[in-house]
C-alpha cells in the first residue's frame, strides 16, 4: 500500500515509516520539521519506497493531495511535549486541533482510513490506576497552559469518533504513554534522553517538583508493532485504545536507574515546577495504562523492559556525543 505518516520525520513516525517500508508498503512522509528532524529519516535517502514532503498539515491543498495518493493515513504531526506546549500554546493548540480536522476532512473526502495518535495526556490529574480508556478526564483550569495540549488532543479524538459516527470513515484512535527509544530528543521536555545526556556528561540530573511523580515507558519499536496492527484489524475501528507498558516507576529513581547504568557522577538536582515550566504548572502525580483492551484485540505485549531501553538509548547518545567530539 501508499501509507501517508503525518509527522513523518518525527521520532517515532521515523520508525514506523521503516516498519511499513520493511513490510513491502510505499511511505509518504509529511514534516515541518518543528519538532521532526531530517536526521531521523536521512538512512531512508534514495529508497524507492519513502518521500520525505517538508511541509505543514495546515496546507490544505498539500495535504489534499497526499491523502488522494495514498491508502491509508497515520496521523502523527502535533505540537508534542510539555515544554513546548507551555511554552507555544497558541501554535500548539492551531496545529493539533486545526490540522487535525484538514486531516480528517481530506480522509473524508477521499474515503481514506485513519489512524489517530492521541496521548495518556487525556486522563489528566486522574490518578486512580491503571487508567482504563473510559475513565473520567480530570483536568485544570483552562487559562493554565498545561492543559491545552490534553484539551487539543480531546478534540482530536472527538473529531475522529464523530467521523467515524456520523461519516462512516474508518477510523482508529490510539493513546500512547510515553513511548522512548533512539532518535528521541530531550529538546521539548522528553525526561529518558534527557536523563541519559545528563548523566552522560557528568551533569546533575534535573528532576522537576518531588520525583515521586510516576510513569510507565514504553519502547519505540512495541509502539509501531501496536499501531501496526491496530491499523490492520477491522475489529479496532471506531475504538480507542491505550498502548503503553505497565511498568511503573517514579522520576527521581529513574534517575538514579540512569545513573547506575551510565556509570555517573551525576547527582540529582531537583527543581521546582514554577521555575522549570511557569508559576502554577500542575503535573500528573500518577500515569499507568490498563491495556486489557488492546491485549485482548491484538495481543499486545511490550518486549523490552525499562532497564533495556536505557541501555539502547545510553549506547546511541554516547555513540552521538563521541562523534560530536
Amino acid at each position: 500500500m501508499e501509507v501517508l505518516i503525518t509527522g513523518g520525520a518525527g521520532f517515532i513516525g521515523s520508525h514506523l515509516a521503516e516498519a511499513l517500508i520493511a513490510q513491502g508498503h510505499s511511505v509518504i512522509a509529511l514534516d515541518n520539521l518543528s519538532t521532526g528532524r531530517i536526521e531521523n529519516v536521512k538512512h531512508l535517502d534514495g529508497n524507492s519506497s519513502f518521500q520525505l514532503v517538508i511541509g505543514s498539515i495546515l496546507d490544505e491543498f498539500l495535504v489534499d493531495k497526499l491523502v488522494e495518493r495514498c491508502d491509508i493515513i497515520y496521523h502523527l504531526a502535533a505540537a508534542v511535549g510539555v515544554k513546548l506546549i507551555v511554552e507555544h500554546p497558541l501554535e500548539s493548540m492551531t496545529t493539533n486541533i486545526k490540522g487535525s480536522e484538514i486531516v480528517f476532512s481530506m480522509a473524508h473526502r477521499y474515503r481514506k482510513k485513519v489512524l489517530v495518535t492521541s496521548s495518556s495526556e487525556i486522563y489528566g490529574k486522574n490518578t486512580q490506576g491503571p487508567l482504563k480508556e473510559d475513565d473520567d478526564r480530570i483536568l485544570g483550569s483552562p487559562l493554565k497552559s498545561r492543559w491545552s495540549y490534553s484539551t487539543s488532543k480531546a478534540v482530536d479524538e472527538i473529531l475522529a469518533y464523530i467521523y467515524w459516527k456520523e461519516m462512516n470513515l474508518p477510523t482508529v484512535i490510539v493513546r500512547l504513554f510515553n513511548v522512548v527509544g533512539p532518535r528521541q530528543t530531550g529538546a521539548y521536555g522528553m525526561v529518558v534522553p534527557r536523563f541519559v545526556e545528563q548523566a552522560l556528561k557528568n551533569e546533575p540530573l534535573t528532576v522537576y517538583g518531588s520525583g515521586e511523580q510516576s510513569r510507565c515507558f514504553l519502547y519505540v519499536s512495541d509502539a509501531v508493532k501496536g499501531l501496526i496492527q491496530l491499523m490492520e484489524h477491522p475489529q479496532a475501528v471506531g475504538g480507542v485504545f491505550n498502548l503503553g507498558s505497565q511498568e511503573e516507576i517514579s522520576i527521581k529513581d529513574l534517575a538514579r536507574k540512569v545513573i547506575e547504568i551510565v556509570g555517573s557522577n551525576s547527582e540529582i538536582k531537583y527543581v521546582p515546577y514554577e521555575e522549570a515550566y511557569e508559576e502554577g504548572f500542575e503535573d500528573m502525580e500518577r500515569r499507568i495504562p490498563d491495556i486489557s483492551r488492546v491485549r485482548s484485540l491484538i495481543g499486545f505485549q511490550p518486549t523490552v523492559n525499562l532497564e533495556e531501553v536505557i541501555k539502547i538509548m545510553v549506547e546511541e547518545k554516547r555513540k552521538e556525543l563521541f562523534e560530536q567530539g
